[in-house]
C-alpha cells in the first residue's frame, strides 16, 4: 500500500499547532479565507457597532435641539401637541437608544479593547522574563508580573490618548433632524465618535486594569496542602478535562494532528480505570471541565455519550461544562473558516452541547432565575425550548437559529447544590468568548452578567463550600514558557477581574479548570486554583498520560481544604495491550 490511511496524512495536521507553526497556519489561512465573507464579518462585528455607538450622541442632541426649539416657540396648542409628541418619542426611545449604544460599546470592548490589554501585558511579561532568564525567583517573577501589568496599563493609556487626539477633529457631537435625513454624511463623524469614546475609555480603564493587576495577589505554586480533620467531611473529586472525543475510529485531534493518539481507546481506558477506583474507594463527583469533543460535531457527541453509557455509575456522578472545542470550532480542517454572528452552525453546536449536558446532569444541576436563585433544573429550563431546538437540529435555517438566540448563555451558571447547608456545591460556568473565527476560537471570557448571577446564586447558600468550575484558566501560570503563543490568547481575557470577584470566596472555594492540558496547583492569595491535565492530548498512542483525583475537606469556619491529590496513570496503547493480553 502506497499510503496507509489508518496512519493519517498531511490533512490531519492542517490546523495543528502541535505539527505546524502558527505562522504556517496563518499562511494557509490567507490563501484559503473567503475575503468577501471576512469583510462582511468585520462590518457586522466592528464597523456596524462603531457606527451605531457614534450615532447615539447625534440622535440624542437632535432630539434635545428639537425640544429646545419647541419650548422657545411654545405659543399655541399645535406647538404644545408637537412638544408632547417629541417628549413621548424621547421617553419611549431613549431606553432602546441607550441599550443599543451600551451593547455596541461592550461588544467593541470585548472584541478589541480587553484583548488588546491582555496581549500587551503578556507580551511585556514574556519579553522581560526571557531577558531575565533563569535568574528569577518565585518572588522575583511575581514582582515582575506586577510591574509589567502597570507598564501595560501606562503604555496602552498613552496610545489611547494619542488615538483620541487624532480622532477628535473628525468627531461631531451635535446634530439636527435635517442631518439625520442624510445618514451617509454622518458615517465618518459617527466612526470618529466611536473611536474617541472607546479610546477615552481605554485611556482610563487600562490604567485601572494595570493598577488592579499590579496590586492583586500574583499566582504562585501552592505552598502546602492541608491536612484532614479526623471528624471533618471530605469529598473525592475526579478531575478530567479536554477529552477531545472524535467521531472517526482512525481520526486524529485538531491540535495534535498525527503527533497525538488515534481514535478514542484512551478515553475507554480512562473510564475503566475510574470505574475500578470508584468500586474500591467511592467518588463523590467526576468533574469534566470542557472540551469533551474535538469539534462539537454530532458524531463526536454520540461517541462520548456511548462511552459513558457503558459506565452508568460514573455518568451519575459527572458534571461537565462547555469548552471552546465544543462550541467555537467552525471547521476542524480549515482555520480560515468563520461563522457570522447569526450563523445557524454556531447555534447548532451550542444546542448539541446543551443537549449532551442535559442528558448527563439535567436532573441534578439547577439554573439561576432572574432573582439569582437556583430553581429549575436544566431539563426543566430547556423544556419550553424543546420544539425550537428540535426544529433547528432537523431543519437548520437562520430564522430557527434566531429563535434560540440567548438560550445557551441564559443557562449559565448552573449550580449543583450542596447536599447540606455546609456541604460542597459546584458552580458550572461558560467561559467561552463569543468568537466567530477558527483562528481565534480559544479566547475565554466570563461575562459580567454571568458573574453577577454566580454571586447571587452563591449568596443563597451562605454556609456552603464551592468548586467554581470553568474551562479556561483564569490567569497565566507563573512558570517560564518557550513560545509566546503558550501564554497569550487562551486564558480568560478578563481573568484578573474575575479573580478579584472571587476574592470573597477565597478560603471556602477552589477554582478548577482545564484548557491548557497541563497540571498545575497554585493560588492567588487565598484562592486555590487547580488545572487539569488532559489524559488524551499531548501524547502519542504509546505514551502514558494521567489525571488526578482530588480530596477536598471541610475545615473550620466554613473553610475548604485541599489534600495531596491521587495521581492516576493511564498507560499507552502498547502497554495497555500487553496488560489486556
Amino acid at each position: 500500500m502506497l499510503i496507509d490511511p489508518r496512519h493519517g496524512d498531511i490533512e490531519d495536521d492542517a490546523a495543528s499547532p502541535g505539527q505546524r507553526s502558527l505562522l504556517a497556519i496563518a499562511g494557509s489561512l490567507l490563501v484559503e479565507i473567503s475575503l468577501p465573507k471576512l469583510l462582511f464579518a468585520w462590518t457586522v462585528l466592528l464597523l456596524l457597532p462603531a457606527v451605531l455607538l457614534g450615532l447615539a450622541p447625534l440622535l440624542a442632541s437632535a432630539w434635545f435641539s428639537k425640544l429646545s426649539q419647541k419650548l422657545a416657540a411654545l405659543t399655541g396648542i399645535g406647538t404644545a401637541l408637537a412638544l408632547l409628541a417629541i417628549v413621548a418619542v424621547g421617553w419611549i426611545g431613549w431606553r432602546p437608544l441607550f441599550r443599543i449604544a451600551e451593547n455596541n460599546f461592550w461588544s467593541l470592548n470585548a472584541l478589541a479593547v480587553q484583548p488588546g490589554y491582555a496581549f500587551t501585558r503578556e507580551a511585556l511579561r514574556h519579553l522581560t522574563e526571557r531577558v531575565s532568564g533563569k535568574k528569577l525567583t518565585v518572588a522575583g517573577r511575581a514582582r515582575l508580573r506586577s510591574a509589567n501589568s502597570m507598564a501595560a496599563g501606562i503604555v496602552l493609556s498613552g496610545c489611547a490618548v494619542l488615538i483620541a487626539m487624532l480622532a477628535w477633529p473628525a468627531s461631531r457631537w451635535t446634530g439636527g433632524w435635517n442631518d439625520l435625513v442624510l445618514l451617509h454624511r454622518l458615517a465618518w463623524p459617527a466612526l470618529a465618535n466611536a473611536v474617541l469614546l472607546v479610546s477615552a475609555y481605554l485611556a482610563v480603564a487600562s490604567l485601572m486594569w494595570g493598577f488592579a493587576d499590579a496590586s492583586m495577589q500574583q499566582p504562585v505554586d501552592l505552598a502546602a496542602f492541608d491536612t484532614a480533620s479526623p471528624r471533618g467531611r471530605s469529598w473525592r473529586v475526579a478531575h478530567l478535562s479536554d477529552l477531545h472525543v472524535i467521531g472517526d475510529h482512525y481520526g486524529f485531534r485538531i491540535e495534535s494532528g498525527r503527533a497525538g493518539p488515534r481514535g478514542n481507546s484512551r478515553l475507554d481506558r480512562v473510564l475503566a480505570r475510574l470505574a475500578a477506583i470508584h468500586a474500591t474507594d467511592p467518588l463523590d463527583h467526576i468533574l469534566i471541565t470542557g472540551d469533551m469533543t474535538d469539534a462539537g460535531r454530532a458524531g463526536e457527541w454520540a461517541a462520548f455519550l456511548d462511552a459513558i453509557a457503558h459506565h452508568p455509575e460514573l455518568a451519575a456522578l459527572m458534571v461537565m461544562m462547555p469548552g471552546n472545542h465544543d462550541v467555537n470550532i467552525v471547521d476542524r480542517a480549515n482555520p480560515a473558516r468563520l461563522d457570522l454572528p447569526f450563523s445557524p452552525g454556531k447555534r447548532l453546536r451550542q444546542i448539541r452541547t446543551l443537549s449532551a449536558m442535559a442528558a448527563v446532569q439535567g436532573d441534578r444541576v439547577r439554573v439561576v432565575d432572574a432573582l439569582g436563585k437556583p430553581t429549575a433544573t436544566l431539563n426543566e429550563a430547556l423544556e419550553p425550548h424543546r420544539e425550537a431546538i428540535t426544529a433547528l437540529a432537523e431543519h437548520g435555517g437562520l430564522r430557527r437559529a434566531a429563535v434560540l438566540r440567548g438560550v445557551f448563555d441564559d443557562q449559565f451558571p448552573m449550580i449543583l447544590p450542596p447536599e447540606a447547608e455546609d456541604g460542597l456545591g459546584i458552580a458550572v460556568l461558560n467561559s467561552n468568548a463569543e468568537t466567530h473565527f477558527s483562528f481565534t476560537n480559544a479566547l475565554g471570557l466570563v461575562s459580567v452578567e454571568q458573574t453577577h448571577r454566580l454571586e447571587a446564586a452563591i449568596r443563597h447558600y451562605p454556609a456552603a463550600r464551592w468548586i467554581v468550575a470553568l474551562h479556561h484558566h483564569v490567569v497565566e501560570y507563573p512558570m517560564p514558557v518557550k513560545a509566546f503563543s503558550e501564554r497569550i490568547g487562551t486564558a480568560l481575557v478578563n481573568g484578573s477581574w474575575f479573580v478579584r470577584r472571587l476574592e470573597a470566596l477565597a478560603g471556602r472555594a477552589v477554582v478548577m479548570h482545564g484548557h491548557r492540558h497541563i497540571d498545575w496547583i497554585g493560588a492567588c492569595g487565598a484562592l486555590k486554583i487547580i488545572s487539569a491535565p488532559s489524559p488524551v492530548m499531548n501524547a502519542t498512542d504509546d505514551a502514558a498520560r494521567h489525571f488526578y483525583v482530588h480530596t477536598l475537606v471541610a475545615g473550620p469556619n466554613g473553610k475548604l481544604g485541599l489534600l495531596p491529590p491521587q495521581r492516576v496513570e493511564i498507560a499507552g496503547e502498547k502497554n495497555a495491550q500487553g496488560v489486556h493480553s
